[in-house]
């Protein structure tokens, strides 16, 4: 068996050698695409209801990882992390949408990724969906919008980002999913409106999988995937409440498929914990760009990657939403820490009210007294300060067992390793200025009556037919 892993690890990592010593012509284009909002919803991940073809393909001439996680759960502070291969609290990114007049340089000399692979010799892209989304100010790196414009040979990077994930959705003409054939998780309720809103984010996946296949066969096309390493990974966990913005695994985990020919042996699955700054870290080290400053990720194809105890997460302001979480979690255990236990879960933010339907269903009855225990716990006032579940047993994390005296020791050694990581990346904690702060914390944030009324204007956009024109109940669009 240990001759197996030991082959297994040559395949990866001996072309990996070679080509980082080897001069610009010879190393890969690197593509890395991005679905905004999307935990690992796909077919090959055993995502019940979706067809995703293409994906399911990739990942079998690659390698999918299933505990693959972001560093934070909201699109500018992860990307930000992802940008430049250290956690957003180091670099001072931990608050989402920071004004343009309040970003600052990034500290330590540190560059971002693309301005390193600029310098490498790379001529860098960002296509399709123009977003960076980074906390920071000062020149990302980016020298055009398609490698077409590159020099002849030079090899390129790509940042390509799918934003059809992000809310609001399109319903998929080509394939509707029957929402009879979903599966939602126990939190939710399990409703025709909930399922029909579950599946209509699976169907623009579906149309994502189709865009995901036109960047593949342009590479066809081009003569370019024999020498081109592609990412597909998530900038963070799935639009839904529970989901994006918290620290729970479907707020956390994304999915993380990688091809490279010649390089990383097919139909290979990993179960090692990896975080998205892992990425920037593999990158650079292929590109032979060096960072001045040590990075916090590491390479995916060198054993530093490799069987890690802990993998962590920070959450900071949303937008106008001023909540502050932390978490540590092992192959089995996670540990979230509230450090705004006053606060409910649901406080209110505009985004979630504006784009979740199902939050304005479960609204009504949590109002009713209609949600199960298990469904209500995330509608409470406040909030717990530690919550510490089993994630074997219990993959929902919905039995909270920091209080239970049989976890103590667990608890305060996981505890204990979360402030040594909070001391590394210069975490601030909280203030009483920003515990003060920010929006209203009032719960519930709307009337019974108000909720009602919300509930009913969602019902023509969630159960509109993948070819109608139906006007966006809150966002001034039509879809």
């Amino acid at each position: 068996m240990k001759l197996i892993k030991i082959l297994h690890l040559a395949l990866i990592l001996l072309p990996f050698t070679a080509i980082s010593q080897s001069d610009s012509s010879e190393r890969p284009n690197i593509i890395w695409i991005m679905l905004e909002d999307w935990s690992p919803d796909l077919s090959c991940f055993g995502t019940k209801g979706i067809e995703t073809p293409v994906t399911d393909k990739l990942a079998s001439e690659g390698v999918r990882y299933t505990n693959a996680f972001c560093t934070s759960p909201v699109c500018s502070t992860s990307r930000s992390a992802m940008l430049t291969g250290y956690h957003q609290n180091y670099i001072g990114a931990e608050q989402h949408r920071t004004a343009k007049e309040e970003k600052k340089p990034l500290p330590f000399d540190i560059k971002p990724m693309p301005l390193l692979l600029k310098e490498a010799g790379y001529f860098t892209s960002l296509s399709i969906y123009d977003k960076t989304d980074a906390n920071f100010s000062g020149d990302l790196g980016f020298m055009g919008k398609d490698w077409k414009e590159r020099k002849k040979g030079q090899p390129f990077f790509a940042q390509i980002t799918l934003g059809g994930t992000h809310r609001a959705w399109n319903r998929d003409p080509k394939n509707p999913i029957d929402p009879s054939k979903i599966e939602l998780p126990p939190y939710y309720v399990d409703t025709p409106f909930a399922r029909r809103d579950w599946a209509n984010g699976l169907e623009q996946m579906q149309v994502c999988d189709r865009e995901i296949g036109d960047i593949l066969h342009r590479l066809d096309k081009e003569g370019l995937t024999d020498n081109t390493l592609i990412f597909l990974i998530g900038d963070n966990g799935r639009c839904h409440f529970r989901g994006k913005q918290f620290l729970y695994d479907p707020g956390l985990q994304v999915p993380l498929i990688i091809k490279w020919p010649g390089h990383v042996a097919p139909n290979q699955v990993n179960k090692d914990m990896v975080q998205t700054i892992d990425i920037t870290a593999t990158i650079l080290d292929i590109a032979g760009a060096k960072p001045e400053h040590p990075l916090q990720g590491k390479n995916l194809f060198k054993e530093e990657s490799k069987n890690r105890k802990y993998i962590f997460a920070a959450r900071g302001r949303m937008g106008g939403t001023h909540d502050a979480m932390r978490a540590i979690r092992s192959n089995k255990y996670k540990l979230i820490h509230n450090l705004m236990p006053e606060r409910a879960y649901l406080q209110y933010s505009g985004y979630k009210e504006d784009m979740y339907p199902m939050l304005a269903e479960m609204n009504v009855m949590n109002l009713e007294g209609k949600l199960n225990e298990d469904q209500a716990k995330f509608f409470a006032p406040t909030k717990t300060e530690f919550e510490l579940y089993d994630i074997v047993a219990d993959p929902y994390e919905l039995n909270n067992i920091a209080s239970d005296p049989d976890y103590g020791d667990l608890k305060d050694k996981m505890l204990e390793e979360l402030y040594v990581w909070r001391r590394s990346i210069n975490d601030k904690g909280v203030s009483q200025e920003f515990r003060k702060g920010g929006l209203s914390s009032k719960y519930p944030t709307r009337t019974l009556e108000e909720w009602k009324e919300r509930y009913e204007a969602w019902k023509p956009w969630v159960f509109r037919k993948p070819k109608e024109k139906v006007k966006h109940p809150f966002v001034k669009k039509n879809y």
